[in-house]
């Protein structure tokens, strides 16, 4: 029983710290990633979906990507999400069949403000953890009754051990896009 809580909390942390790195893809470096643009919601027939479900991407140049849409009507729509997306700052341009969305160069400021926001989402990852730790604390405590106490106290303890884990692991992501964001 105390193995099951602590597995279900060890892939709940897990999926945190997967959903923290999708997060830091999504913020721009100098060069022009399509993980930049996957997440971008479109107004495709009046559904809001990902721009990764409507065009293939990729990028000739650093700060160029080249979107092509698999369905051309929805060129007017992509461009306009593109150009809305005010974190991307992209200039977008559209040739009939393809969009070219190029990027501008990062200013020194803009660099760190991105590192805040890397922050904040590392923090939200943490903060994620913390809650999934307190409930796994929770899940242990009501087997009190069943288990006792010195299996319970170890079952703590290796809780612990495993939320350390994890948030070392959201750390060394942000410390591994701080440098990225920094690095002219």
């Amino acid at each position: 029983m105390i193995s099951d809580v602590l597995a279900e909390a060890k892939d709940k942390m897990g999926k945190s710290v997967e959903a923290a790195k999708d997060d830091f893809a999504n913020v721009r470096t100098g060069r022009a990633n399509p993980a930049l643009f996957q997440k971008l919601l479109v107004d495709y027939y009046g559904t809001p979906t990902p721009l990764g479900q409507l065009a293939t991407m990729n990028n000739p140049e650093a700060r160029m990507l080249i979107i092509t849409p698999f369905d051309k009507s929805a060129l007017k729509d992509i461009e306009k999400a593109i150009a809305k997306a005010e974190h991307l700052g992209a200039n977008v341009g559209n040739d009939g069949s393809i969009i070219r969305a190029v990027l501008p160069e990062l200013t020194e400021d803009r660099r760190k403000e991105y590192v805040k926001l890397v922050k904040g989402k590392g923090e939200d990852a943490k903060v994620s953890i913390r809650n999934i730790r307190r409930k796994a604390k929770d899940d242990l405590d009501a087997l009190k009754s069943e288990v006792g106490e010195d299996e319970i106290a170890r079952g703590e303890k290796e809780l612990e051990a495993i939320t350390k884990t994890y948030i070392d692991a959201v750390d060394e992501a942000l410390k591994k896009k701080e440098a990225e964001l920094l690095e002219v």
